[in-house]
């Protein structure tokens, strides 16, 4: 198969020049020492991400005595994660302390770093919606900006791209966009073609959601040719016989084509978007993506739910059971999750490369300073170095990254100045179903009008934000 990829071997370039700032000290005594980091966590009801964090904090040595400020809308939610982390930590030994902060600016106040992994719940749902996480998003920036300036951002929650897009844009703060989307990938596409992960070398540069195999390399040899005997070889046999989980997507027919189009393999949650085409209907998600659609049909969508809700069920059980083991549900296992081991290089520790999203600053040619790219990046205590990319392949800007910026300028500019053209423009240009909601596709003008008036009505917060 023709390729239009590049063994990417470029200098590094800062992309964050602002560096973090050195530990502060405070007087105990005859003696000073360092004043433990405090990171804040907006959105910190969720028991499953909250102890993954907890725990891999609590196994990070240099990060003893590092305070977490547990905020979230639901206060009991934040209360009982509270108590779980303080059981956790007591159970397996760490130095972490824990409080609970009412408001968002509680949590910010005096933080070294501040996590955001809420949203406003509009994620899954077609662009022009996007608006209310943007604002959302922005306003936290802002908060830090104000109480805590030298703090890090950390931007967790969808859509990435647009939202640390439009918080660097919109604000000083300093932002990063995490997503493990690149490395649950290169994990599922290793062991979909029989490779060792560990000798799997490979970049993947692009925009969140939006990257591809620049760089794919095994055991010091090009692997795209193991890749391309697997196509040729066993690929339909594959298909034939598979039965993928909702999130697993890496060697779907849907990455395949994109592969075959593009001349890169796409990476990670990349074949999800792909292109309204892969997404029409039930039936053809259940031809691109295997026998349930993919993670955006209806049917992945609530298998996800279903798993979110028994994760939520087993951490009740525990929490109402003194006596259970929370490391028996949560093992003292370090994750293999980038954001304990970013804030640890940031604050001093162990410097490291990461996959992350940043202001682009000339890091890949044409496409604006302003927006956030994902690349891979070093990060120390000095700060944040973004990977120069250079030139990407002309098919990969022209067929997949220009138009996705052209979308998210669309959704950004939408999130400043609310109108009912733009609105109408972004049902027009979004045909695809992408998401679990049974929504119309829209055929013609009078279909997306109808639409709009249908959001509006369900929607009576954005119809007041709008002008003609």
């Amino acid at each position: 198969m023709r390729r239009n990829r590049r063994h990417l071997r470029v200098p590094w370039a800062y992309c964050h020049t602002t560096l973090h700032r050195p530990l502060t000290h405070r007087d105990v005594g005859a003696t000073t020492i360092p004043n433990p980091t405090k990171i804040g966590v907006i959105g910190a009801g969720s028991a499953q991400f909250s102890l993954g964090l907890v725990r891999d904090l609590s196994l990070t040595p240099s990060l003893a005595g590092t305070t977490v400020a547990l905020m979230d809308i639901d206060v009991e939610r934040a209360e009982m994660v509270h108590a779980l982390a303080e059981r956790y930590v007591k159970e397996i030994g760490g130095e972490l302390y824990f409080e609970v902060a009412r408001t968002r600016e509680e949590a910010i106040a005096e933080a070294d770093f501040v996590i955001n992994s809420a949203s406003t719940g509009a994620h899954g749902a077609r662009s022009f919606a996007q608006i209310h996480d943007l604002r959302f998003y922005v306003d936290v920036a802002k908060d830090i900006e104000r109480i805590s300036p030298d703090a890090w951002l950390i931007q967790i929650s969808n859509p990435v791209f647009e939202g640390t897009t439009a918080q660097t844009r919109e604000t000083g703060t300093k932002v990063i966009g995490l997503c493990h989307g690149a490395h649950h990938g290169i994990a599922e596409l290793s062991r979909g073609l029989g490779l060792d992960e560990s000798e799997v070398e490979w970049e993947a540069p692009g925009l969140n959601h939006v990257v591809y195999l620049t760089h794919f390399r095994y055991r010091g040899e090009d692997a795209y040719p193991l890749l391309d005997r697997w196509i040729e070889n066993d690929s339909e046999e594959y298909w034939r016989t598979y039965e993928p989980e909702y999130n697993e997507n890496q060697l779907s027919r849907a990455a395949i084509e994109q592969y075959r189009m593009v001349g890169l393999m796409p990476l990670g949650d990349t074949p999800r978007a792909g292109g309204w085409w892969f997404h029409s209907d039930d039936d053809t998600k259940r031809r691109w993506f295997g026998p349930l659609g993919g993670f955006d049909s209806e049917l992945g969508w609530s298998r996800y739910i279903g798993k979110l809700e028994a994760r939520r069920e087993g951490m009740f059980e525990v929490v109402n059971d003194p006596s259970a083991s929370l490391t028996t549900v949560f093992p003292p296992d370090k994750s293999d999750e980038q954001m304990v081991p970013i804030i640890d290089a940031l604050s001093g520790g162990n410097s490291g490369r990461y996959q992350m999203n940043i202001p682009n600053n000339g890091l890949i040619d044409g496409i604006a300073a302003d927006v956030s790219v994902e690349v891979p990046a070093y990060v120390s205590g000095r700060g944040v170095q973004g990977m120069r990319i250079g030139k990407l392949p002309d098919n990969l800007m022209l067929q997949v990254l220009l138009p996705r910026v052209v979308q998210a300028e669309r959704s950004l500019g939408f999130a400043r100045h609310p109108n009912r053209g733009l609105m109408l423009q972004m049902i027009l240009n979004d045909r695809g179903n992408f998401n679990n909601k049974p929504l119309p596709m829209v055929e013609t003008y009078d279909d997306a009008v109808a639409l709009m008036d249908r959001f509006l009505a369900e929607d009576p917060e954005l119809a007041d934000l709008l002008t003609d």
